[in-house]
């Protein structure tokens, strides 16, 4: 899997393209974009790329990698990219008025490793 990949998703192509700008995605959308990208690109490439966020300097994308690497975040379901887009000035959403915008699973495709979490996450909500 490549940084290319990340491109067949409307979202991911529009915050690779805020950052190769220079702008800041804002706090959301640097752990949107750390969450999905950390499973296409190698480590030193999230932070390389990261750190063209004007507000992001190497300790801060390092510690962000780290923290996203840790908790093994899922990638986030469009309604909670939502949300996080409702935080911040830095428009996550390339296309807001898609119903579809935001859902990484449609556009993506992570490691089986990613589904099977899923899958056990709703399994054990379903019976707690």
């Amino acid at each position: 899997m490549a940084k290319e990949d990340l491109r067949k998703n409307a979202m991911m192509a529009h915050l690779l393209d805020a950052l190769g700008e220079g702008k800041d995605i804002g706090h959301y959308g640097r752990l949107v974009f750390a969450i999905v990208a950390r499973h296409f690109v190698d480590e030193d490439e999230l932070v390389g790329l990261l750190r063209q966020d004007e507000d992001v300097d190497e300790e801060k994308a390092r510690g962000l990698v780290r923290q996203v690497r840790e908790a093994d975040y899922s990638p986030p379901a469009a309604d909670t990219i939502r949300g996080y887009e409702e935080k911040q000035d830095f428009p996550i959403l390339a296309n807001p008025d898609d119903p579809d915008a935001g859902n990484v699973y449609r556009d993506l495709d992570f490691p089986e490793e990613v589904y099977e979490s899923i899958s056990a996450y709703h399994e054990e909500r379903a019976t707690s």
